[in-house]
């Protein structure tokens, strides 16, 4: 361990929360990142399985030196029910990906996915603006994701999932929000200038990728929330083709300073009137 991170008596936690947890490559770069800040604080992994999760919210609530969570697949939906407080996003989506303890010691929550998804795919020239798109995965991070686009200024946003009904539910959310055009789509992506992977699909051996990349339309731009390797399947498949992608890797860069700053409070994240009860 860094010298730096060396925890104390004094360490405040912020524990990631998932099933599974092992594949998580956050925790070093956000202990780094409240180091940098001038905090005494850790990020550390929690593995929790979905039956398991009221208990250990239970157990979180009673550690008095846990100041926040990150939370994780699969519990971005059941975090949020934990929420006396949260952004309108996050409200919008019911659904969490961060939750920090208030004074009164009641939890706030915020969905932060889309934001770091679309500012990773900006820095790698996808610009979402305009452009027609493809979204595969309607479960937390997709939910965000696909607001997130809608917001940037997409022309039309299809969502394909393999659970219809989830897939469903969520196109006629956001189609009773208004703005552009919103339908279910399919894996195939010909035709759209973005196309966004929210699964981990072809992660493991042997998986089919989660779209046929044969059939990306040209200069379409692919970008992938898939965190556990430098570059998933379907990011090396869509470059050895000649299209530029973004990583999940990328999206953690992109999010990091922004889920620091929620966590502590401070800055663009500081507690706003606007928040609303859960």
């Amino acid at each position: 361990m860094d010298r730096d991170l060396a925890p104390d008596g004094a360490t405040r936690l912020f524990p990631i929360v998932g099933d599974p947890i092992a594949h998580v490559r956050s925790p070093a770069g956000m202990s780094r990142a409240f180091a940098a800040a001038g905090r005494n604080a850790l990020c550390v992994p929690a593995h929790v399985a979905a039956a398991d999760f009221e208990a250990a919210m239970a157990g979180f609530a009673a550690q008095a030196n846990v100041d926040g969570l990150l939370i994780t697949m699969p519990h971005k939906f059941a975090g949020f029910a934990h929420c006396a407080t949260a952004s309108a996003r996050s409200r919008f989506l019911r659904a969490v990906n961060l939750m920090r303890r208030e004074p009164d010691g009641t939890w706030h929550g915020d969905m932060l996915d889309g934001l770091g998804f679309v500012a990773a795919a900006g820095a790698r020239g996808g610009e979402p603006r305009g452009e027609r798109a493809l979204l595969v995965g309607a479960g937390g991070a997709g939910s965000a994701i696909a607001l997130a686009l809608i917001e940037a200024g997409v022309s039309s946003l299809a969502i394909h999932d393999v659970d219809a009904g989830r897939r469903d539910a969520l196109v006629g959310a956001l189609a009773a929000r208004g703005g552009p055009p919103v339908t279910a789509g399919s894996a195939d992506p010909s035709g759209f200038g973005f196309v966004a992977n929210a699964t981990s699909a072809g992660m493991a051996p042997g998986d089919p990728l989660p779209l046929d990349v044969s059939r990306l339309a040209l200069g379409a731009f692919v970008a992938c929330v898939e965190t556990s390797s430098d570059a998933s399947p379907l990011v090396l498949a869509a470059r050895a083709r000649g299209h530029r992608a973004s990583t999940g890797a990328d999206m953690f860069v992109a999010i990091r300073d922004m889920m620091v700053a929620f966590l502590l409070g401070t800055g663009a994240f500081a507690r706003r009137g606007d928040d609303a009860g859960a």
